[in-house]
């Protein structure tokens, strides 16, 4: 629980760990005899080391080079099966928590994905409950504006996803038009270290072109294989059987909305060489 809270806090699995580590040190020195909730204890400690490092990462994706994306969780097929922490986990909702203060992104997790009391969370982040329960209203309606309109069962995401892997292995135009949406958003996040586009592609058209044109004209032979991250359906693309990426995807009406391409390899290390996390 303590890491998926400082992960939807931050975006970073490596970050999450460290606050981790942090907590830790702080709870062995701790006085357990005057602990009366050890799990309050804990989540406060874990958010306001998260808080603390949000000021840290603030600074580093102002001088990041194009879009920033979260670093893709490699987790267990059965954490899609659970609706509610696989749409908190998507790339597609940590994206909009980016677009709240530190004050709102911890208070939304907090509340929403954990259910945490409004006394709990005022103890965290050194407000007082009336003023948490504000924030809390405050940032849910700023997410609820902005998150997809449906929630979408895992099979029509995984559906959805087939249909998109068959025509990114054939170049298939056509079939990358069938699936996206007429107003699709492509990321790509490659951090200055691959290439990727410097802004979001938007529109079936020029992304279904952009997906064909770029491997036609690079005589390369692209592979996705299915995974499951951040609690959702994903692929690992391989360029000529070498590892390049994550893809995430946001399906509305059995379309695809939203494409997270994370190409970044300081941002892909845990994908390739950890097991996928349960976060139960």
């Amino acid at each position: 629980m303590l890491f998926t809270v400082a992960y939807e806090l931050l975006g970073s699995a490596a970050d999450a760990e460290d606050v981790l580590q942090e907590t830790w040190l702080r709870w062995v020195e701790a006085d357990l005899e005057q602990v009366r909730d050890r799990r309050a204890y804990l989540v406060r400690i874990t958010t306001r080391q998260s808080l603390n490092r949000l000021r840290t990462l603030k600074r580093r994706k102002e001088a990041y080079v194009g879009p920033w994306l979260p670093e893709p969780l490699l987790t267990a097929p059965d954490v899609a099966e659970d609706v509610e922490l696989a749409e908190n986990l998507s790339m597609a909702l940590m994206l909009v928590l980016e677009t709240l203060s530190p004050t709102e992104r911890a208070v939304f997790v907090l509340r929403e994905a954990f259910g945490v009391g409004y006394d709990e969370i005022a103890a965290a982040v050194d407000k007082s409950p009336a003023a948490v329960h504000q924030i809390a209203h405050r940032a849910r309606r700023h997410v609820d504006a902005r998150r997809p309109r449906q929630t979408v069962s895992p099979s029509a995401t995984r559906a959805a996803l087939d249909a998109f892997r068959r025509a990114l292995e054939t170049g298939d135009l056509q079939g990358l038009l069938d699936v996206l949406a007429p107003d699709v958003v492509m990321v790509s996040d490659g951090g200055g270290i691959k290439r990727a586009a410097l802004r979001p592609t938007v529109g079936a058209g020029k992304v279904a072109r952009f997906i064909v044109g770029g491997t036609g004209k690079a005589g390369v032979t692209l592979t996705g294989d299915p995974t499951v991250v951040n609690g959702n359906p994903a692929l690992l693309v391989r360029v000529d059987g070498e590892f390049d990426g994550v893809v995430a995807i946001r399906v509305e009406d059995a379309r695809i909305t939203g494409l997270y391409y994370v190409r970044n390899p300081e941002k892909l290390t845990r994908v390739t060489s950890e097991t996928p996390l349960t976060l139960h």
